[in-house]
Order: structure tokens, then sequence, then C-alpha cells
């Protein structure tokens, strides 16, 4: 399967280390609140990463989690937001934190590389 991508902050990565499984949907969502993951492909990551985090300022650095389908225990679901627009990959249920091959820094130069 391609490779599933992330963006969050690092406060958040860190808390489901120590718990275990990650479980927030999107910036300010969770997964109880919106029933699934977020997540992007590669290609789609900058349009995504403007959308949600252009105006970012908070106190924690953002990083990208980089996560192995095969690694996950809930269904991958690719779905577009309205009907004929891009599809992206959703996660229907937690991410186990063994999933996450990879946690990469992200800035506005990762951005446009």
């Amino acid at each position: 399967m391609p490779e599933l991508v992330h963006l969050t902050e690092r406060a958040l990565w860190d808390a489901a280390r120590r718990t275990g499984a990650y479980e927030i949907s999107t910036r300010g969502r969770t997964l109880s609140e919106e029933g699934f993951i977020h997540c992007s492909l590669r290609h789609q990551l900058p349009s995504v990463a403007s959308f949600l985090y252009g105006t970012y300022t908070g106190p924690d650095e953002l990083v990208l989690l980089v996560i192995d389908s095969d690694r996950l225990t809930a269904p991958v679901r690719y779905e577009a937001p309205e009907p004929g627009a891009e599809e992206f990959p959703h996660i229907y249920g937690p991410v186990p934190v063994d999933a996450v091959v990879r946690v990469e820094p992200w800035t506005a130069d990762a951005q446009d590389a």
C-alpha cells in the first residue's frame, strides 16, 4: 500500500507514544469526534498543510507521521470530501504507535521540497 502521512503537533505525537495509540483526526478534532483520522499521500501534503496549518503559530513544532498501512489494525478508506474531488486516505480507528515508521520535522521549507 502507499505510504500514508499525517501532519500533527509534536506534543500530540508525544502523548500518543505514552498511551500506545494516536487518536487525533485533524487539527483541533479527535478520532472520537470525527470518526476517522485524516491522512494524505505525499503529493497531497502541501495543500493539506497549507489548509490546516498555514496560520499555525502554536508553541509546538509540527511533525509528519509516516504510517505503514500494513501495520494498522483499523481499515483505511479512500474518500473524497465531495463528489468528483480527489480522494484522501482515512483511517477508521486509532493508529498504533508501532505503525508510525518515521517522524519527520515539518517546516515551511519542508513543504516546498
